[in-house]
């Protein structure tokens, strides 16, 4: 089974408030991309909140998804993305797609081609590619979660990444969402505001 694994710990601080909470289409943005999840295969959906989890939970609450606090969030993104590995279970997981919350707009079809390659090709990363743009999500197999436990905090998963370039499988893609990040409110404006 893939898990997702959504990362939603940080403290926003460019956009001024909860990125998880932004409105987008009627949803909020946890919202948006944990519905696009669960048109996939993936088999289980993790959330791990950390800054502004008390308000953020509570707005979640109804949605299909087991829900990590990383208290150490200020330690980085890779904190999250461990915190999430080490409750996974390894004898049912084969790999992780890990998205980011600043990405509201993930495609389901994408994300199933994602899977089927990954399982075909036997890669150990799967990741989009958008006009010469690598992009989100990024499929890890559980081969490296051990190597993704290790990594250099100030690297984080961009080290295993790097290190695994002839066992990455890019996908083109001319969905433009893949490299859609959402960090300020001008790129909110931008994006979101002429829907």
């Amino acid at each position: 089974m893939i898990v997702a694994i959504v990362l939603s710990a940080g403290e926003s601080s460019r956009m001024g408030q909860p990125k998880a909470l932004l409105p987008i289409q009627g949803k909020i943005f946890l919202e948006k991309i944990v519905s696009a999840l669960k048109e996939t295969k993936v088999g289980e959906i993790i959330v791990v909140l950390g800054h502004d989890a008390d308000e953020i939970k509570p707005k979640i609450s109804h949605l299909p998804v087991t829900v990590v606090v990383n208290k150490d969030y200020a330690r980085g993104q890779l904190s999250s993305l461990t915190l999430a590995l080490g409750i996974l279970d390894p004898e049912k997981t084969e790999g992780a797609l890990v998205h980011l919350v600043d990405h509201p707009f993930l495609n389901p079809a994408l994300v199933d081609e994602m899977i089927d390659r990954f399982y075909e090709s036997k890669k150990l990363i799967v990741v989009p590619r958008y006009r010469g743009r690598r992009g989100h999500p990024v499929i890890f197999s559980s081969r490296l979660f051990a190597e993704l436990l290790g990594a250099p905090p100030d690297q984080g998963a961009k080290a295993v990444v790097r290190a695994h370039r002839d066992e990455t499988l890019e996908i083109a893609t001319e969905d433009r969402g893949v490299i859609v990040d959402i960090d300020t409110p001008e790129e909110y404006r931008q994006h979101v505001g002429r829907e």
